[in-house]
């Protein structure tokens, strides 16, 4: 404990030296808010403090925190875990603790979407009040001599200007606002909340939401991913992305007649998605409408893309079908 105290005290003093050269634009935008909208009785779109003091905790300092600080938003997603279960994952002994990489790919791996938050501090406190502890990463040095640290938020107070971690060996470790955000600037911003397959976050973006869905893939079993591209076209009923992936995620499986109707709704949505096109005609030609299959691969192919030579060759497997089938 008393290593990390020092860390922490060192992270800090170097913190104080540069403090009059680092703003801290986002904590001065909500608190300058907060405090007009407390002087004209008005509404404020954030709660005055948020403590999600249930959220699980724990001290750990041998490995850097980042197995502690996964666990910690893993068994609040419903995930029961032990740090130790996730050294062997995360843990890098090279460089002495974890990578930003391992720690989304370990999530993954318990069946959870790792979804990246945009650089905003207002988006992450916002994940608070939806029940969510956020996982982030500061740099407590400078950016040629970092000390790179995860913590957990699970909190935080406009009155006394602070947000609360989970950090290290603290429980409830209070800092400045204005101090995280400065520590989070210097580590990019880097923040995840983990979401059951199913659930979106609280101001879920689309291309982000397909991009943690994506990565998803590679680790979730198919009755997962289902239900993750189900909740993002809900949400997003035109996504082409969204809805190119449950159609691929259907045809992978032979359902040819749910593959269809993914392609067709993305078609009707984005009538020059060449892709859509060309993977209609797929299934088109493999349920035996071979005039309807080719429509859609000209369509392709007039279309073109990156991905021309492909549909050329769909092209020509299907009139090559055609003509088989006019001979018989």
């Amino acid at each position: 404990m008393q290593n990390y105290a020092q860390r922490i005290i060192a992270g800090l003093l170097v913190l104080m030296g540069l403090g009059g050269c680092m703003s801290a634009p986002q904590s001065t935008f909500l608190l300058e808010n907060f405090q007009q909208a407390s002087q004209q009785n008005s509404s404020f779109d954030l709660p005055s403090r948020l403590h999600l003091d249930s959220v699980s905790f724990f001290p750990q300092e041998l490995y850097q925190c980042g197995p502690a600080a996964l666990a910690t938003v893993l068994n609040s997603s419903a995930v029961l875990v032990e740090p130790e279960e996730l050294v062997a994952q995360v843990y890098v002994p090279a460089r002495q603790g974890s990578l930003q990489i391992e720690m989304l790919a370990a999530a993954r791996r318990y069946g959870r979407i790792a979804y990246l938050l945009p650089p905003s501090l207002e988006v992450l406190l916002s994940e608070l009040v939806a029940g969510r502890p956020v996982l982030v990463m500061q740099n407590l040095g400078l950016e040629r001599l970092p000390q790179w640290h995860y913590a957990v938020a699970v909190g935080y107070d406009f009155s006394t200007q602070e947000i609360i971690l989970r950090s290290g060996v603290v429980k409830n470790y209070r800092t400045k606002l204005k101090t995280f955000e400065r520590t989070w600037q210097r580590a990019e911003h880097w923040a995840v909340v983990l979401l059951s397959p199913g659930e979106l976050a609280a101001h879920a973006d689309e291309k982000a939401y397909f991009e943690a869905v994506s990565g998803f893939a590679r680790e979730a079993d198919e009755e997962s991913l289902h239900a993750a591209y189900v909740a993002g076209l809900e949400r997003w009923p035109a996504s082409s992305t969204l809805g190119m992936g449950l159609g691929n995620l259907h045809y992978a499986k032979q359902r040819l007649d749910e593959a269809a109707q993914s392609y067709s709704t993305v078609l009707d949505h984005s009538p020059n998605y060449a892709a859509a096109h060309n993977n209609l005609a797929q299934v088109l030609l493999e349920q035996g409408a071979f005039q309807r299959a080719q429509l859609h691969a000209e369509m392709a192919v007039a279309i073109g893309g990156a991905f021309l030579e492909s549909y050329k060759k769909t092209l020509a497997t299907i009139k090559l079908k055609l003509a088989a089938s006019a001979s018989n």
